[in-house]
């Protein structure tokens, strides 16, 4: 068995090397519902969810709605404040997710200007209070997805103070948060990380096919992968990389790209109602990359009113390809 096809222990469950990372606005129910057509076993990770507005109702029910054909799940979570944890945690156990996530890496402005996400890292005493006031609502695995650093790189320290409060896993995306996901990924931080914890190092960050998580690995060592902005519209991504990895051919055509496409539109619309056809129009540009015409076809399906209308169109050209 090559590395590849072994496991990665999180807590006392085990995983597939390649996880569905979270995005947000993009890995929402309905997408996730499309990996596990090709994907059935592996760990996909939810949108990111203030504590806060999970505790209070704002916007809970719609985050926390997911089909069990979802799981294994991970929810992820944001916190600036200890206090909303508790009802927070006791909601999303409630709905049976498989593991928790505190997301400390985000670098979004209004995230890191609340003192969430990133900003964190530059708040040690602060992040030591909610990663044990979390872990001591758990009885999943907890995991802690992070960056180098917020202005600094303290990776190294964030990452054993996670392990110290109770984390079975560290996600690290090796940038600053001042360079977004911009730059390359800081491969030799990602190593001295594995280097000095005791719990999977998880790897986020341009990994986006089986030769690039290759060689990540051998240069850092990490446990598995966080596959994020790779998998969007692309939710056979996970299996492709697996194939790859076990030296089997892969590809999907493009014809079953706009099939995908298509079903994607459904169960936006099941979702999300008639709301999910304008939720779509973010996901068209990628499903229509590499078809002739493709400029001229995406600034006519994002001006149309109708779901309907969008589906006509898809299913003309799927009868001309």
């Amino acid at each position: 068995m090559n590395w590849f096809e072994q496991k990665v222990k999180i807590g006392s469950l085990e995983f597939s090397k390649f996880i569905g990372g979270p995005l947000d606005g993009i890995t929402d129910s309905p997408f996730r519902k499309l990996v596990r057509q090709y994907s059935p076993d592996e760990l996909l990770y939810s949108e990111m969810r203030h504590v806060a507005s999970i505790a209070n109702d704002k916007g809970a029910e719609k985050a926390l709605k997911f089909d069990a054909s979802e799981r294994p799940i991970a929810f992820q979570v944001a916190a600036n404040d200890p206090k909303f944890i508790p009802a927070a945690i006791d909601r999303i156990l409630n709905k049976g997710v498989d593991l928790l996530d505190l997301n400390i890496g985000c670098p979004a402005r209004n995230v890191v200007s609340s003192g969430s996400g990133s900003a964190l890292m530059a708040d040690l005493p602060r992040l030591e209070i909610i990663l044990k006031e979390i872990r001591s609502r758990l009885d999943i695995p907890f995991t802690v997805k992070m960056r180098a650093g917020f202005k600094e790189k303290n990776a190294i320290e964030v990452a054993k103070l996670a392990q110290d409060c109770g984390a079975d896993a560290i996600i690290l995306h090796p940038r600053l948060q001042s360079q977004h996901f911009s730059g390359r990924p800081d491969l030799e931080l990602a190593a001295e990380v594995k280097n000095n914890i005791n719990i999977p190092l998880l790897f986020s960050g341009n990994v986006v096919n089986w030769q690039t998580a290759k060689t990540v690995y051998e240069q850092t060592g990490v446990d598995g992968f966080l596959i994020g902005r790779g998998l969007w519209a692309k939710p056979w991504k996970l299996l492709e990389i697996k194939e790859h990895a076990l030296g089997r051919d892969f590809k999907v055509d493009q014809k079953d790209i706009i099939k995908i496409a298509l079903q994607h539109l459904e169960y936006m619309l099941a979702y999300y109602g008639e709301h999910g056809h304008y939720c779509f129009r973010k996901h068209l540009p990628f499903y229509l990359r590499g078809i002739k015409g493709a400029v001229q076809l995406r600034a006519k399906l994002v001006t149309m009113k109708s779901s309907n209308e969008v589906k006509d169109e898809l299913e003309k050209l799927l009868e001309v390809m």
